[in-house]
């Protein structure tokens, strides 16, 4: 896991962790305007699965030191997050609260960070 000519000090160096960093505040800043019966329910699942791969990747890379297997471990569970997310991108999309195009973005993106994840987690084998 190098980075450019030196290593990569946190998780937020990641290439996967800024890309999905960079979604999940687009997807925050979206469920604002999720209707208000929403804001504690779907918005706030969505919210938290997005967050939720972030957090992962960046406890798992802390944890790294001591055992590779636990950031193995850690890597997937921000795939798991990742999958729930893309479940409640399309309870979003199916209950009316975000366009075709919107849908189509996220799901991309979150296909695209699934597979950064499998390759990481690879890496570590």
């Amino acid at each position: 896991m190098e980075k450019a000519g030196n290593y990569v000090r946190r998780a937020r160096d990641l290439e996967v962790y800024k890309r999905a960093y960079t979604v999940s505040l687009e997807v925050h800043k979206a469920t604002l305007t999720f209707p208000k019966m929403e804001q504690y329910a779907l918005a706030d699942q969505l919210r938290r699965s997005t967050k939720g791969i972030c957090a992962n990747l960046a406890e798992g890379f802390a944890k790294q030191t001591h055992s590779k297997a636990e950031f193995a471990r850690f890597i997937s569970m921000a795939m798991g997050s990742c999958s729930e997310a893309e479940t409640w991108i399309s309870y979003a999309f199916d209950l009316g609260y975000i366009a075709q195009a919107q849908l189509d973005d996220w799901l991309q993106s979150y296909a695209h960070v699934y597979g950064m994840l499998v390759n990481l987690r690879e890496k570590l084998a």
